[in-house]
């Protein structure tokens, strides 16, 4: 009955806050997107808490640098999104192309100053973040990308792509790491919510001036043993190292190149 509840909530708040957003993105200016999108986030962190049972807990908020940086996140649970956006005023993100694919969502995301990137990755995606990601950091906002990609499992992990780097480089921007448990508590984007609490973590910012092999190997490694860690302590049980496995597009890669 969870599941159900919370299904209901989330399709009457995404279609309801999403022709309100749209609406406002005929408004000059980012603010009126903004403040539709931030009261539906709200209302998103509210419902998991009131009817999926799911309860966020953020740690490590005292470690975040002053001014704009990088947010590099774990991603198992399409809850990512709301309970991370929930924690700041004005946050750019990365997303991939495929949102653009449903009505308006596409014009909400450019209003919001949205990073939309192809999903397959390439040079065609490091120039969608060179020039996005010189806007929001023109303007002094806080970025969230998810490195590796794509929805991971709980337990699993894909390959850190280098897209973080390159806005890392760019922009001269330290990177926080986030970890996060909430895959066990609504598994990427499954029907089926599981009450209990989630816990996002900030860790200690990367600094600047890194090479592309130490800065990726660094975050994979803070970002990955975190998150096993966190899942351990919401299960009790030993901590278990995330296994590495081919990403969607590797495994379309592969398929393409079979005889």
């Amino acid at each position: 009955m969870r599941s159900l509840a919370f299904a209901v909530a989330y399709w009457a708040l995404s279609i309801g806050y999403g022709l309100t957003a749209a609406f406002a993105a005929l408004i000059p200016g980012r603010d009126a997107t903004t403040w539709v999108i931030r009261r539906y986030v709200a209302r998103m962190v509210q419902a998991m808490r009131l009817l999926a049972g799911i309860r966020i807990e953020v740690r490590g908020k005292a470690r975040l640098p002053q001014g704009a940086f990088i947010i590099a996140s774990k991603h198992q649970s399409w809850g990512d999104g709301f309970a991370t956006y929930d924690q700041f005023d004005d946050l750019a993100f990365v997303t991939g192309d495929h949102l653009e694919k449903f009505p308006l969502l596409g014009t909400v995301l450019r209003k919001l100053g949205a990073i939309v990137v192809n999903n397959c990755g390439g040079r065609e995606a490091r120039d969608s973040l060179k020039q996005s990601g010189a806007a929001a950091h023109a303007e002094g906002r806080r970025i969230l990308i998810y490195p590796e990609g794509n929805l991971a499992k709980v337990g699993e992990k894909f390959r850190y792509r280098s897209g973080v780097w390159h806005m890392y480089r760019d922009f001269d921007m330290p990177v926080v790491p986030l970890a996060s448990n909430l895959g066990l508590f609504w598994p990427q984007e499954a029907y089926r919510k599981y009450p209990g609490v989630a816990t996002l973590e900030f860790l200690d910012p990367i600094p600047t001036g890194l090479g592309k092999e130490e800065f990726l190997a660094r975050l994979e490694a803070v970002v990955e043993d975190r998150t096993a860690e966190l899942i351990a302590e919401a299960r009790g049980g030993p901590v278990v190292a995330n296994v590495r496995v081919l990403a969607p597009d590797e495994v379309r890669k592969l398929a393409a190149a079979a005889p």
